[in-house]
Parts: structure tokens; sequence; C-alpha cells
């Protein structure tokens, strides 16, 4: 991930158009039309040896001409010369560049990266439209019109998309910051562009075309950064099943790319939407509306037609109705007519004037549960624009609460108008702002799966790690991928998952008839054969076998129909296993697999044989923490059932979310994890079972951290050392850490709080300790010294943080430990971990900002080595100083 001179890319002092011509058809005369009537302000340099002029601006034959380095060129010539222009370019200080040209291979691609990479240069394309910077007037692209300038940053990977939404969006006034089309995406990516427009101020919110990813982790990991500042909406091509590969596994077969795409993106804290049009729309309202916590809605309207049609449209979109209480309706009865529709929708009646109007709203807004969708058609009894202003003062308060939505076209404008200067999200028809308001409900859910905090003490059960590796090497040993249901009941048991009790035994009914008495009759009887996967298929499966002459015919009978049906298998034996007998029990699906993309994934659904057929799933990408788990759980339809309904006792959530999360682990912990399946898993109110299971592996190593989109939890950082007669743990903090340490920071004197972050401050919000304790370890850093305290629980002593840039070359740190042990040497334990981690991750610089009166903290920096100066962002600021270690090389104290 790099954002390294994408300033000069976005913001340069000067341009160079590498082919402008003056013909009206090329793309280098459209390029140099676009830049020199966009209104840049920048120097503007022409290259093209056909020229001594173009429009007035002095051409130059070559880039050695031009008088200076260009900090941007935009390069409008044949594939050929891209790489000798970008050798030439980078030697000469230029430091972006926007190739539009098509045609390159694989080798002049990989050529015209390494000329670049020596210089630092960065390339937007090859093969793409150029891009548009509208509050610049930079229109460094052959897109035939220009953008208005606004608030919205759209990046697409598709030309074509670009040049249609430019066309699109300009047609109903929709402005952008930032217009990017990245072509093949040879340098620049999605993961850059969301580095940089993340933390943009003239961007609000970001909007993505995207067709397929090429770096899922710098892609997350980027897209969780930008997300949590500001809204991220993602339209993604390609939804159809086409291609799926076959799999050995149910899990395998149902992962489908475009499902795990959905999968990430919620776990980014981003938005999906299908369509350009919703695309805007979303960014409409989460622009507008983003801060309101509401997920009901109350309709008001003056017309029983258009109440009727939002309620339609909230049924389709699943958005719930707020039911009018008695509260509520006196409320109403006291400033409506009597005929009001007296239920949500709220129909004021078509003669309203606009005093009815604001005394409906203001009762409305006492529900502060729900937002007010307002609809108005117009009428001759008031002008809509008096409406709208009498609406003003309740219609623009915050938290915002109202949406509107005013149906016709010139009769409204007016209104439509101002409610669109206050800052209300306006919506031209009533299924417009339900689906929007729909869309908004969503992206909350998944901005608050990025808070949520797991309980500080799992119930997890311990994990055998030697066993589970012997068994996983012992299978590829005997040159299988496929675990035996034996086997993959040994893996999961040592996982720490509940199985049933199961017997492998000879392809005998004696030795059948020895298992199920040693087991208690009722049991399952299956088949034992490396070559069958799926047992039911081929007649490999009876259960409630009651008795010992049942048993014994199941096992003539199945061993006749597998050898009818799958002459090829070599039989091993049978399993006998305990029938498991749960009251009001649900059968489930638990899986992991491996995407091509974004690499391991667990899957959880309505289980069972018929498993394709009801297709209710959801998919997650590890690793999940139990928040996360029982959030995916709540995506199925089986959700409901498992909640309770009637005399159906709720099923235990929180065991089936501890399944998930030792499947997650166990994706870590095996990388040769290709494939599990655990179907059925059988759970209800007093916890979950593993019945079936069925796991392939690769000695390919398909899983494991290294695969993981989302890099999970560094363990290999954790360590303990001696402290004062005790033991204290150094390690990474954990989203588990969040009460914790709140109770750390509480500890902390109101000086000390002051000297670290430069206010003091008595309370912390869930969200900003949900920021401290839930890290991207890709981008950032945060140790804590910890200790077990009188009560057997752990404290925290200390803290120490390190936010990294994207390009890995500087990072900003903070250290505190708890008041009554400055001094104590805590400080520096913790620091020397951190500039030891952050030299091994490859980090160039540690920086740091410090009150001058921070006498500790400086004493504390210099014996590290870091060198004092004063702030390089404001050296007339005496407050503060500036501390710097350069971790290239050892650090050596100052003197």
């Amino acid at each position: 991930m790099s954002i390294r001179h994408l300033d000069a890319l976005f913001a340069p002092s000067s341009v160079a158009v590498i082919g402008a011509s003056l013909r009206p058809a090329s793309v280098g005369g459209t390029v140099w039309r676009n830049m020199s009537a966009g209104g840049y302000k920048g120097a503007l340099y022409p290259v093209n040896p056909k020229h001594a002029h173009l429009d007035g601006v002095p051409a130059f034959a070559r880039v050695a001409d031009l008088p200076n380095a260009p900090e941007l060129a935009i390069l409008c010539t044949p594939a050929a010369t891209i790489v000798p222009l970008i050798t030439e370019l980078g030697a000469r200080g230029t430091r972006a560049a926007i190739v539009v040209t098509a045609g390159l291979d694989a080798a002049q691609k990989q050529a015209m990266l390494d000329a670049a990479r020596v210089h630092t240069l960065r390339i937007l394309g090859p093969n793409c439209i150029g891009m548009l910077v509208p509050h610049l007037g930079l229109n460094a692209s052959f897109a035939h019109r220009d953008a208005l300038p606004g608030e919205l940053a759209f990046v697409s990977q598709s030309g074509a998309l670009v040049t249609a939404m430019l066309d699109w969006a300009g047609s109903r006034g929709i402005g952008f910051s930032h217009f990017v089309s990245l072509g093949e995406r040879a340098d620049v990516d999605f993961g850059d562009m969301l580095d940089f427009l993340g933390s943009d101020p003239n961007t609000r919110s970001i909007l993505l075309y995207i067709e397929s990813i090429d770096a899922p982790r710098k892609f997350m990991s980027a897209a969780r950064a930008a997300a949590r500042n500001k809204p991220v909406i993602v339209v993604k091509a390609g939804r159809s099943a086409a291609g799926q590969q076959a799999a050995a596994s149910h899990t395998g077969a149902l992962a489908g790319s475009d499902a795990v795409f959905d999968a990430a993106i919620a776990r980014a804290g981003m938005l999906r939407v299908n369509t350009l049009q919703d695309l805007f729309l979303a960014a409409e309202t989460l622009s507008r509306f983003r801060d309101s916590r509401a997920e009901r809605l109350i309709v008001l309207t003056n017309g029983g037609g258009a109440g009727v049609m939002a309620a339609d449209a909230a049924a389709t979109e699943d958005v719930p109705l707020a039911p009018l209480d008695a509260t509520m309706k006196a409320r109403l009865d006291a400033v409506l007519p009597a005929n009001w529709s007296h239920a949500n929708p709220v129909d004021i009646i078509g003669d309203a004037p606009a005093e009815r109007y604001v005394a409906a709203l203001q009762a409305l807004s006492t529900d502060e549960e729900s937002a007010v969708l307002f609809i108005h058609a117009p009428t001759a009894i008031v002008p809509s624009l008096q409406i709208a202003q009498a609406l003003q003062p309740l219609a623009s308060a915050t938290p915002r609460r109202v949406l509107g939505c005013w149906l016709g076209d010139a009769a409204v404008a007016e209104a439509r108008a101002l409610f669109r200067a206050l800052g209300v999200p306006d919506f031209n028809t009533p299924e417009d702002a339900v689906r929007a308001f729909s869309l908004l409900n969503t992206y909350r859910r998944h901005q608050e799966e990025l808070l949520q905090t797991p309980p500080a003490h799992s119930a997890a059960r311990p994990v055998d790690l030697p066993r589970i590796r012997a068994i996983v090497e012992g299978v590829l040993t005997s040159g299988r991928e496929l675990l035996t249901e034996p086997e993959a009941k040994d893996l999961l048991a040592a996982a720490g998952l509940p199985v049933v009790a199961t017997r492998v035994v000879p392809a005998d009914a004696g030795a059948a008839l020895e298992a199920a008495a040693s087991l208690g009759f009722p049991v399952a009887l299956k088949i034992l054969s490396h070559e069958i996967s799926h047992k039911s298929d081929v007649g490999g499966v009876r259960l409630n076998i009651g008795s010992a002459p049942e048993l014994q015919e199941a096992c003539v009978a199945m061993l006749a129909r597998v050898r009818e049906q799958r002459p090829d298998a070599t039989v091993q034996g049978f399993t006998v296993q305990t029938m498991v007998r749960m009251k009001h029990a649900h059968e489930l699906i638990v899986g992991a697999s491996v995407d091509p993309v974004f690499g391991p994934v667990v899957l959880f659904g309505q289980g069972g044989v018929a498993v394709e057929v009801l297709a209710d799933r959801a998919l997650s990408l590890p690793p999940l923490n139990a928040p996360l788990a029982l959030a995916q759980i709540a995506r199925t339809r089986v959700a409901k059932l498992l909640r309770g309904y009637r005399d159906e006792p709720a099923a235990d959530l929180d065991a089936i979310a501890q399944v998930l999360v030792a499947v997650s682990q166990l994706l870590v912990d095996v990388p040769e994890l290709a494939e599990l399946d655990i179907n059925p898993l059988l759970a209800n109110h007093e916890g979950a079972v593993a019945l079936d299971a069925r796991v392939r592996v690769s000695a390919a190593r398909p899983a494991g951290e290294a695969h993981f989109a989302i890099q999970p939890y560094p363990q290999a950082l954790v360590e303990t050392f001696p402290w004062k007669d005790q033991v204290l743990t150094l390690r990474p903090i954990r989203p588990e850490d969040e009460a914790q340490h709140r109770a750390f920071l509480e500890r902390l004197d109101p000086e000390d709080i002051r000297l670290r972050v430069f206010y003091s401050r008595r309370t912390i919000e869930h969200s900003e300790l949900a920021r401290l304790t839930q890290i991207d370890y890709a981008r950032e850093m945060a140790f804590i010294a910890t200790r077990i305290g009188p009560d057997d629980a752990e404290e925290t002593l200390g803290a120490v943080r390190a936010s990294v840039d994207p390009d890995n070359h500087t990072a900003e740190f903070g250290v505190i430990v708890r008041s009554d042990l400055k001094g104590s040497g805590l400080g520096q334990r913790l620091m020397g971990k951190m500039i030891q981690h952050l030299r091994e991750r490859g980090t160039q610089r540690l920086v740091g900002t410090v009150l001058r009166e921070n006498t500790g903290m400086l004493e504390l920096a210099r014996s590290l080595g870091f060198q004092a100066s004063d702030s390089p962002s404001d050296p007339g600021d005496n407050a503060v100083r500036f501390v710097s270690l350069d971790l290239k090389t050892p650090a050596e104290p100052s003197p």
C-alpha cells in the first residue's frame, strides 16, 4: 500500500502532455484540449516534435527540452514509446504519470514498472481514460466532458463507465472531488486510492466501481481504514456463479467469489449496492443522514396513495414501519382532523395547511427511535415552498430525523431545492426514499460490526495443536487429501469442538454389533471409504438403528448398495456412532474453504442434505471473534428459528458462535486446511454437537495467516519477562481488551493524560475505545504490558502505540504507563518492544510530538536515541518538541 507521490498525481504544480496535438479525433488532441480549457492554474507543457505551439502555448519536441521536470506527465503515445518515456521522465524528476495508452503487453508493463520504481514515479493506468480533479480545474483525461466540482470521489476500473457516469452525473448536477479511471492498475490500484481519498479533506464519500481485486490484504486494510472516516460505497460487476469450480465439500461449492466479496465488503464496514443509481442514492443518504440511529420509519404524507407506495416499498426492502402507540395516536388526534389515517403511514389529508404539517411532524419527532419520511404531493391549497419553509427548523434539526420526498416537478422544485440546501436527504419517489433508508440500515450494521467488542473471557475449549498436526501430516504422508470421517472428527475434537462419539470398525456386521453394544442403541451406521466423500449419495448412511438385528441387516444392505453404485471404491469399514437425540434441535452447517482472491472464508447456514437447495448461508472473512460470529449467524434465515418461536426455545447462539470461532482459528493454525464441512451441526438450547464432518487438506498450504485478507492476531509477538518480583506479559492489544483498557485509562492522572494527548478528559466513549483496541495489525500496532492482579484478573500497566503510514516509511508513536508506575522502566521496555517490531517490518522512521514540559518523555526519547527538534509543521510552536528516530540503523543514545 502506498500513497507516495499521489499528491503529485492529483494536485500537480506542472503537467506535461506527451503526444499533445490539434487533431480533433486523437487521444492526444482530446487530452490537450481538456487540459488547456479546464481552468488548470499550473504550468502546462505540450510535447510534440511536429508543433512549435499548440493553442498559443509553446510546444517542446522532447522531454529533454522541457524547461523544468513536470510533476505529472500524461502519456498519449504508442505502446513502444512508454518505457523510454517513463525512464526519461523519472530521471528528470517527474513524480507521477498517467498512461492512457492501450496495448502494452505483459513484458512492456513490467519494464514500465521497473523503470518507474527506480525513481518512485507513480503510474495511473495504462489503458485508462485518465482522471479529473474539478476543484483544481484539472481534467487530465480524454473524457468527452468535464465533471462538476463536489464532494464525492468516484474511482472506476471501467473506462467506458467513466464517460457514461460523467454524462449521467452532469445532467443531474452531481459533482465530484476526484473522478478516476484506474485502467489496468499496473501501479495505482483501489487500495492506494482508498488510502489517499480516506484522508482527503475535499472528499465526503468514496464511490467505487470494481470488477476484480488483485491485492486483497492491501485492499481490505485500506478499505477498513477509509470506511472508519467516511462512507465507502461499492458497485461490483459479476454476480453470476458461472465458472465456479467443483469442490469436494458443500462449503467449497457454496463459497462463490461474489458471495465472498459481499462478506469482505461487510467486514470492512463498506456498503455494496447493485446499480449505479443506488450508488448515488446511497451516497446522498449517507453523506446527509449518516449520524441518524433510527432503524424504523414513519411515513408522513398528504396523500394515501403515496403512503401505500411507501409501505409497499418498506415491505419489499424489509424496512420496519414503526407502530403508533396510544400516546402517539393521542398526540396526533390533538392536531389532525378526525379522518386522518390513525396508522403508519400517517395521512394528514390533502387539504392540509402548513401548520398541520408542522404540528404532525412535531408530534412524530417525539419517537426518537424512528426516522420520518415526509412525502408531499402538490395541491392548490398551499404552495409547496411555503410548507418547506414552515418545516425548515424541524427538518434541519440534528441529529437528522427527516427524509424528504417532494412528488412532482416544477410545482415542487423550489421546495425540493430548499430541503437540499438545508442538507435534508431528498428523493424523487417514495420507493427511492425507502430504498435509501434500507441501504442506510445495512451500512449501519456493517459499521457496528467494526465496533462490537468480544467478551474478555472466551468459553472456547483448549486446542491440542500437536494432535491436529499429527492427523494432518499422517493423511498427507499417506498420499491422501480427504480425511476419513473418524479422522475429521478426531481433528475437530482436538480443536476443542464437541463431536459425537464414534467407533471405527472393519466392514463386518459382527464388529459393528460390538461397537453398538459399547455405545448403546440407537446408533448411526456409515460407510468408511477414502474414495467416497458424500456418503448419503450412495446409500452409505443409515440412522436410528435401534436393535442388533436391524444393525446386522443394515450392514449387509449398505455394503451391497455401495458395491453396486461405487464398484471402484475401496471400503475400509464402517463407522458406528451414537444416535444423538436433542429436543428442539436444528440442523446447521459450518464450514471453511479458500477463496482464490480473498483467501480463507468461514461459512454458516442451514444444514442437512438439502443444504444447496435451501441456499441459506452467510460467509465471513476470518479471523472471527464472538460478536463477528454472532453477526454472521444473524445474516441467515435460519437465525429467526434459532432465536426461538412459540414453544420452541432459543438455541444456544453462543455455543454456535464458538464453533465458528474455532473453525476460524483452525484456518490460522492449520495452513494445510483446504475445505471443511461440519454438516450437520446439531444445535439446541443446551449446546451444539458435530454429527458429521468432511475435511480436505493440501500440501500446498492454502490457508494459514499468510493467506488471510485480514491479518490475524500476531500471537508470535507475545512475550513474558520478569519485573519487580513478578512476571509481566508484553503483547499486542486485542479487541477483547476494551473493558481492561478502559480501567487502565481511568486510573491515569488527568495531568498524565494531558501530557500524553495534550488535553485532559474524564470519560472515553465506546466507539473510541473500540478504535484503540480493534486495530489493523497490517498498518498499526499497540503493545500493552499486563499482569495478573490480586483478583486473578489481567490488568494493563502500560501501553505503546504506533500508526504507520501506508508507505511503511514513518510511524508516529505514543506511550503511557500507569501513573503509579512512572519511572519504573516500564515505558522504556514498551518503547524497546515497539522499536524492535517496527525495525523488523521495515519501517524507516519513528516520530512523536511531545510537550516541551513533558521532560520525562523527552529524557526517555533521548535515552533511546531519538533526536529532538522544533515541530517541522509549525517551527514557531514553542510548546512542543518533535522527536525522531532513524530505524534503519541501530539506535545510539544521545550524549
